[in-house]
């Protein structure tokens, strides 16, 4: 489905791949993960050329994403669940990677990090029924950080991957990024602009800190673009 600032939300046969990332590939998601709509092959070409890798990971990005944050505390938002598939090699390159790991989008972010607080204990995490991995919300305030394991280790999980001979990590994760977050897992973060009192925006404070406001007045003052058209 289009937004509705984009034609009044009315879509036509041609937005089925103009809007809509490059590298695109399992129907699921209610929405196009707008951060890499501005990554054309051109640019993840150039991007590879000065040896800047890239791995993959599929998120289905729920309608619940867009929902924003109504209660008075950000403790009594309940964070919608998103479905995540990526490959045992892929999860392997991360766990291995000694650069900097910056996901496109928060969709991307999020995925990751949930990785790492799967990775911690594979076997609670694991739903046998559903044959899949469950994330909790509040799970990463719930653990003392001095406690857990090295930052983006991922091994407990490869073995656990590899012990039940599953090649793709399939999960659920309802992880609620906030600020006080403890990154794991990621250095960065490419995204666009979102909108006040949206879960995508407590990413991004997480993320930068108290500055955050800095480079939103910024943007304001100079007409950034804001949504899917974030500059």
């Amino acid at each position: 489905p289009m937004p509705p600032y984009i034609r009044g939300g009315v879509a036509d046969e041609k937005d089925i791949e103009d809007y809509q990332t490059t590298y695109a590939k399992d129907l699921g998601s209610v929405a196009a993960p707008t951060a890499g709509l501005h990554f054309t092959d051109d640019v993840l070409n150039s991007l590879t050329k000065k040896g800047i890798a890239n791995s993959k990971v599929t998120l289905h990005v729920g309608a619940g994403t867009f929902l924003p944050v109504k209660s008075e505390t950000i403790g009594d938002h309940i964070m919608h669940d998103e479905y995540i598939n990526i490959g045992i090699d892929e999860i392997n390159n991360l766990s291995r990677s000694n650069k900097r790991i910056v996901p496109i989008g928060t969709t991307s972010l999020r995925s990751i990090e949930s990785i790492y607080w799967i990775a911690m204990d594979p076997e609670k995490f694991y739903d046998e029924e559903l044959n899949l991995f469950v994330l909790p919300q509040w799970t990463p305030y719930e653990h003392d950080i001095k406690e857990t394991s090295e930052r983006k280790n991922l091994t407990n999980l490869i073995r656990f991957m590899n012990n039940r001979k599953l090649e793709v990590f399939n999960a659920k994760t309802g992880l609620m990024i906030a600020p006080g977050y403890k990154f794991m897992m990621v250095d960065g973060l490419i995204t666009n602009f979102h909108q006040p009192k949206s879960t995508l925006l407590l990413i991004v404070s997480a993320l930068i800190g108290k500055d955050w406001k800095k480079v939103y007045d910024y943007a304001l003052k100079n007409d950034y673009r804001f949504l899917s058209y974030g500059d």
